[in-house]
C-alpha cells in the first residue's frame, strides 16, 4: 500500500473518532508519562496470505515504535485464524521480529476471535507472565471501541495507547519485510463465518462468549 493511501486510510479511521474522549493525543501524552508498560496487547488482523494490510502495517509498525522508544517493553499479539488460515498473532509477530523486535519480548495469544477476546485472553497471559502494567496499542478507531470494555472488567488497569497518525506517517514508508508465513497457516481450517452463526459472532464482538474468571 503506497504512503499517501495508507494516510488517508489513517485519516478516515481518525475522522471516524470524533467522540474519542479523551482523544489519542491524550492518550500517547499520559501513556509517555506513565512509560514503560510492561507489555502493549496489539489485537489481530486478518492475513490474505501474500502481505499485511494497512490495518495489520500500522499496529505492527505502532508497536515495534513504542518498544524501540522505550515506552513498552514487550508485546502479546492477540488472535486465531479467524477468516483466514493464519494464525494473527503468529503472523504479526513474525512481522513484528522482521522490524527488529526481540523475540524474546514478543508473546503469542492464539486463541482470540473477536477484539474483546484479544483484550481479555492477552490480560490473562499478562498476568500469568508477572507483567502488571498493562496497554492496548492499536489503531484509534478500535481502541475507542474497546475503551468501556477495558475499563469496567478488569481488576489491573489497561491503559490505552491508540497510534499517533503523525508518528506513523513519517514512519510508513517501508516494503513488508520478508517473513515464513506458511508457518502460521493451520490446516483444515474453516472460517468463523462458517463455524458460528451471526448472533454468536455479534456476542463475541460484545464480550458475550467469554467465560470471565474471577480477580
Amino acid at each position: 500500500m503506497k504512503k499517501i493511501t495508507y494516510i488517508l486510510f489513517l485519516s478516515i479511521l481518525f475522522s471516524g473518532c470524533s467522540l474519542f474522549r479523551p482523544g489519542p493525543t491524550t492518550l500517547y501524552n499520559r501513556a509517555l508519562e506513565n512509560a514503560p508498560y510492561d507489555v502493549i496487547i496489539v489485537p489481530g488482523v486478518p492475513f490474505n496470505g501474500k502481505s499485511w494490510s494497512g490495518t495489520m502495517k500500522g499496529r505492527v509498525l505502532w508497536a515495534h515504535y513504542l518498544i524501540r522508544n522505550g515506552v513498552a517493553k514487550n508485546v502479546i499479539f492477540s488472535g486465531g485464524a479467524v477468516y483466514s488460515p493464519y494464525v494473527e498473532a503468529k503472523i504479526m509477530a513474525l512481522y513484528a521480529e522482521a522490524l527488529g523486535i526481540s523475540r524474546e519480548h514478543i508473546f503469542i495469544e492464539d486463541k482470540a476471535e473477536h477484539s474483546t477476546e484479544n483484550v481479555y485472553n492477552s490480560y490473562q497471559l499478562a498476568k500469568r507472565l508477572g507483567f502488571q502494567k498493562i496497554a492496548l496499542a492499536s489503531d484509534p478507531f478500535q481502541s475507542n471501541l474497546l475503551m468501556r470494555f477495558t475499563k469496567r472488567r478488569f481488576k489491573m488497569p489497561i491503559d490505552h495507547i491508540p497510534f499517533m497518525i503523525p508518528i506513523l506517517a513519517e514512519i510508513d514508508d517501508i516494503d513488508p519485510p520478508q517473513i515464513p508465513a506458511d508457518s502460521a497457516r493451520v490446516e483444515n481450517f474453516k472460517s468463523i463465518v462458517q463455524t458460528q452463526s451471526k448472533w454468536h459472532r455479534m456476542r463475541g464482538t460484545r464480550g458475550k462468549n467469554i467465560k470471565f474468571e474471577k480477580e
